[in-house]
């Protein structure tokens, strides 16, 4: 024991204790690469082989069947099979890229019924065609290869996003299922395409990843750049908002992050929403342009409801009808619903349960083409997790063959029923 003033006289040179070790050298570059291709390397060949292989299937259909040659290549038409790719949405977003836009509520002469007003540029968000015009003076490529660099580019980081944040949930296994899932889900489709939807996920699941790792500035500027990408960002928006007043309530954060965070989120979303209006003259334009012009709504499931009620029984008599696509529109719903309660039953994050339930609330409660449901139910990636997590007692081989045989199979279901068959 020490004395008061001194050193226990039993004290020894030997029973010292050793000296501090000097701390370990930072990992060098090299190291740091090696672990990232060791961590991350496995979920990127995942996805990419299974995008690839629905990819290809998608192709092959559309050449060995030749129907997008009898069609506008504004409406799913070209003069390869791969121009299909930037037709429907993909015409409206290069219109966007290479003209900007000119926001006008123009109404159509004698018109009755759903459309009333002409079709506008701005009804499509201003991120993905700002990027697919930057890169497209950077690198010297058309819009059409710059809209699919950034839309490629976009998947994988979405599939990293949807590794993580499933992977803090189920572990390496359920995280690496969940990335190969995000390849093959109904509306995978779109994933390499002039959408914007790869863009929007990638934007969406770092956001709640953030979120769960309290990173809250972060997820607040992820946020916002997602308010300028999609309307349907508004989930997001409230599933931060949500987490952000939890964190305040549990005073785990501090009080400036989190109300950072929330002040910040909803400006993008907001911001477009008004600049239309103003433009516009109206400030409710954009929505009177979405329900006049494309015949979209929110109609708090009324349409739903009316597919619902017609397709069971074969009437197809409904706004917007198609037999494949809505039968397949139909499926995903009822998976997705019952997705639901299993997702909740893991006992996630809040932000993932509000922004999974918001995300489907939107859509379904939304008058649209309801064959395009798989698309815009694709946002939903926190599905993917209670699937993953079952999935994870099957070893690689299985698990990598049931997503393979999805990859073949999704090239007609995620891919040519929707370019195709309908109007993604």
């Amino acid at each position: 024991m020490l004395t008061t003033w001194g050193v226990d006289p039993g004290f020894t040179e030997s029973s010292a204790p050793a000296p501090a070790s000097a701390p370990a050298p930072a990992p060098d570059r090299r190291q740091r690469l090696r672990r990232a291709i060791e961590r991350y390397g496995p979920v990127l060949a995942l996805y990419g082989v299974l995008k690839l292989i629905g990819f290809s299937v998608f192709m092959y259909l559309l050449h060995s069947t030749g129907d997008f040659k009898a069609k506008h290549p504004r409406f799913g038409g070209g003069a390869h099979p791969w121009d299909v790719l930037a037709s429907w949405d993909g015409w409206w977003y290069q219109q966007v890229a290479e003209h900007g836009y000119d926001p006008a509520l123009v109404p159509v002469p004698g018109a009755t019924g759903l459309i009333t007003l002409e079709e506008n540029s701005a009804a499509f968000f201003p991120l993905y065609p700002a990027l697919m015009r930057l890169v497209s003076e950077c690198t010297g490529l058309g819009l059409f290869g710059a809209g699919m660099l950034v839309s490629v580019v976009a998947s994988f980081v979405a599939a990293l996003g949807i590794y993580a944040v499933t992977a803090r949930l189920g572990g390496t296994r359920a995280g690496l299922t969940a990335a190969g899932l995000w390849a093959v889900w109904p509306g995978s489709g779109v994933e390499w395409s002039v959408y914007s939807e790869s863009l929007y996920v990638a934007l969406a699941v770092w956001a709640c990843y953030a979120v769960m790792t309290r990173r809250w500035l972060t997820a607040g500027v992820l946020t916002f750049a997602a308010g300028l990408n999609r309307p349907t960002a508004g989930a997001l928006i409230a599933a931060l908002t949500i987490a952000g007043l939890l964190a305040l309530y549990r005073r785990k954060d501090g009080v400036l992050r989190p109300l950072a965070a929330m002040a910040i989120a909803p400006l993008g979303l907001f911001g477009y929403l008004g600049w239309v209006g103003h433009h516009m003259g109206d400030y409710g334009g954009y929505f009177k342009l979405q329900s006049g012009a494309w015949a979209h709504e929110f109609d708090w499931g009324r349409h739903t409801l009316d597919v619902f009620t017609s397709v069971p029984v074969g009437h197809f008599e409904y706004y917007g009808a198609r037999r494949m696509e809505d039968l397949i529109g139909v499926a995903v719903v009822v998976m997705a619903l019952m997705l639901i309660p299993l997702l909740i039953r893991l006992r996630p994050p809040a932000v993932l349960v509000v922004y999974t339930i918001l995300s489907i609330a939107l859509v379904l409660g939304t008058q649209q083409i309801f064959g395009n449901v798989s698309r815009y139910l694709l946002p939903a990636f926190p599905l993917f997790i209670p699937l993953a997590i079952a999935m994870r007692p099957l070893g690689l081989s299985m698990r990598v063959t049931l997503l393979g045989i999805a990859a073949v199979a999704s090239g007609s279901y995620a891919g040519y029923a929707l370019f195709e068959l309908g109007v993604p």
